[in-house]
């Protein structure tokens, strides 16, 4: 099965690609690899929430960021998709970097980034497997609570 069938199968319909929010490209291919830029969960042109990850009055939930976390991985594939033209041109996804704009006492960043790793092994199975980094940070751009980038390798 094709990635983009296997997309079709799970009723997964990827957004149009995120306009940059400052002076970048959303994905540049060198080679065989595609390189996104750091995609925010923009859904419909919009964050669909901001702020701090934690629990606690006032923070964003860890699985609302997970949920974010996969919304920024669609992101990444339609930046992607951008520059290939199908997302079957993807051999393998290479790499995962997340970053969790963290409340201080808050130290599940891996569970919030598996909202992407798992959507990416749904559309990609065994090519989906990938590394990984889920890093907590300060603050991301527009406040968001996540962002993502990923590598890809193409055929």
């Amino acid at each position: 099965m094709t990635h983009e069938k296997r997309l079709a199968e799970l009723g997964i319909t990827l957004p149009e690609v995120a306009a940059p929010v400052a002076a970048y490209v959303p994905a540049v291919q060198t080679g065989r690899y595609i390189y996104t830029s750091g995609q925010l969960p923009f859904v419909d042109g919009a964050l669909p929430a901001t702020g701090k990850v934690g629990e606690g009055e006032g923070l964003v939930s860890p699985d609302d960021a997970a949920a974010y976390a996969r919304a920024c991985a669609l992101n990444a594939l339609a930046a992607v998709r951008s520059v290939t033209g199908s997302l079957d041109a993807i051999s393998r996804i290479v790499k995962v970097v997340g970053f969790v704009a963290s409340d201080p006492s808050f130290t599940g960043q891996p569970a919030v980034i598996n909202g992407a790793s798992t959507v990416l092994g749904e559309i990609f199975g065994d090519a989906g497997l990938h590394a990984r980094s889920a890093v907590g940070v300060a603050v991301l751009p527009l406040d968001s609570p996540v962002e993502l980038e990923l590598v890809v390798e193409l055929t």
